[in-house]
C-alpha cells in the first residue's frame, strides 16, 4: 500500500514522503485531508490556506517554506486521489488515537477558519473522523474546543 501511495504522490509530495524517519507519508496524507477540507465549501479562501500552513508548521515543526511546499504537494496528491481512503487508511494504521484526534481538531480549525461552517465541511469532518475511528463524542468535544477558542479570540 505504501508503494502505491508513493506512486500516487509523485513530484513534490514524493520528496516530502521520502524523509529518513518515514513521517513524510503521514505528513502528505494529513496535509491532503486539510486541503480537501479547504475545498469542501467550494470556495478556497486565503484564510483557510493560511490556517493549513499554520497547522502544518505547528504540528510537524516545519518552517514556512517547508509547510508551503508540503501544502503544494498535498494539493497535487489530493487532485490525483480517487478517494479519501488512501489517506485515512494510512493515518489510521500508523497513528494512535490522540494523534488522530489532533488531525480532526486541525480539520475543524480549517473548516472554521472563515468563521462559517458549511454543511459540506461539517459532513467531511464527520466522514474523515469516522474513517479514522475517532468517536462521535471526541468529534463533538474537539469541535466545541475549537469554537470556544475562536469565541475567546473574538472577545
Amino acid at each position: 500500500m505504501l508503494k502505491k501511495l508513493r506512486e500516487l504522490l509523485g513530484g513534490v509530495a514524493a520528496e516530502a514522503a521520502d524523509d529518513a524517519d518515514g513521517d513524510g507519508l503521514l505528513r502528505v496524507a494529513t496535509a491532503a485531508l486539510l486541503v480537501e477540507m479547504a475545498r469542501a465549501d467550494f470556495s478556497e479562501d486565503g484564510i483557510e490556506h493560511e490556517e493549513i500552513v499554520r497547522a502544518l508548521q505547528q504540528h510537524f515543526a516545519l518552517d514556512l517554506a517547508a509547510a508551503q511546499q508540503l501544502l503544494r504537494g498535498a494539493g497535487d496528491s489530493a487532485d490525483k486521489a480517487v478517494s479519501l481512503h488512501q489517506f485515512t487508511r494510512l493515518l489510521h494504521e500508523q497513528l494512535e488515537p490522540p494523534e488522530k484526534q489532533k488531525i480532526v481538531e486541525m480539520l475543524w480549525r480549517v473548516a472554521l477558519a472563515d468563521a462559517v461552517l458549511d454543511k459540506h465541511e461539517d459532513h467531511l469532518v464527520r466522514k474523515i473522523a469516522d474513517l479514522l475511528y475517532v468517536s462521535h463524542a471526541d468529534l463533538v468535544r474537539l469541535k466545541h474546543r475549537v469554537l470556544g477558542e475562536l469565541d475567546a479570540g473574538k472577545a
